[in-house]
C-alpha cells in the first residue's frame, strides 16, 4: 500500500466550553486510504475479545480489541492488565503522521473493533496512573462512523459529535481530568469501525 496521504483540513474549534480542550480533524485521511489501513489492520494484528474487571466479575466484551506499543508498555485498565504487540510498518506509519498534527510523540496504542452499532463504550475517562498526564490522546477513526459524547463530572454539561471515517480527535489535558467521554450505540443499520487511539506511557 502506498503512504498514506495526510490531509491538511483545519481542526473545528474547542468543542469543550470548559476544563478541557477536543479538537477535531476531519478528512484526516483520504477515503482510498482509510479503506487500505482497514484491511491492513484487520489482518495484521492479534485482535481478541476486551476483557473488563466489573464489581468483581470477570466481564468478555463482544468488541475486539489490540495494544500496540514500545517494549515494556503494559497498560491497566478495568482492572485488566494487557502487554503490547510489536509496532506493524503500517501503524508506525500512521503514528507518525497522527504525531505530526498532534506535536506529540506516543510510544503506544489501544486498537478497538466494534462490528456494528449494538457495540460501544460506557462513560470513562483515561486517567490511568501508566499514562501521562500531559499528554493528549490522539483517536483516529477508520470505518462507519459513530456518534462520540463527552459529560462533564461536576455539572453533567455536554457535548457531541460525529466521528467519521477518517478524522482525528485530539484530547488535550486537562480533559480527561473533568471529563468522561463515550462511544454511543445505536440501533441503526452501522457498520464495523476501528478506533486507534495513540497513548504515552509513562
Amino acid at each position: 500500500m502506498q503512504a498514506p496521504l495526510f490531509e491538511s483540513d483545519p481542526p473545528v474549534h474547542n468543542l469543550l466550553n470548559k476544563d478541557g480542550c477536543v479538537l477535531y480533524y476531519p478528512a484526516t485521511f483520504n477515503p482510498i486510504d482509510c479503506s487500505a489501513m482497514f484491511t491492513s489492520l484487520m489482518g495484521s494484528l492479534d485482535w481478541r475479545v476486551d476483557q473488563l474487571l466489573m464489581f468483581g466479575k470477570l466481564i468478555t466484551t463482544k468488541r475486539k480489541v489490540a495494544w500496540v506499543g514500545d517494549e515494556g508498555c503494559s497498560y491497566t485498565y478495568s482492572g485488566v492488565k494487557k502487554e503490547p504487540q510489536p509496532w506493524t510498518p503500517e501503524l508506525l506509519l500512521i503514528k507518525s503522521k497522527v504525531e505530526e498534527i498532534s506535536q506529540w510523540k506516543f510510544n503506544s496504542c489501544l486498537l478497538n473493533l466494534y462490528h456494528d452499532g449494538s457495540e460501544g463504550m460506557g462513560w470513562h475517562s483515561d486517567d490511568e496512573p501508566e499514562l501521562v498526564q500531559a499528554a493528549p490522546i490522539a483517536s483516529l477513526s477508520l470505518g462507519a462512523a459513530r456518534k462520540f459524547s463527552f459529560k462533564h463530572k461536576a455539572d453533567k454539561t455536554n457535548a457531541s459529535l460525529m466521528l467519521e471515517n477518517g478524522s482525528l480527535l485530539l484530547m488535550q489535558a486537562p480533559t480527561q481530568v473533568f471529563w468522561n467521554h463515550s462511544l454511543v450505540k445505536t440501533t441503526r443499520p452501522t457498520g464495523p469501525r476501528i478506533n486507534l487511539t495513540f497513548r504515552a506511557i509513562q
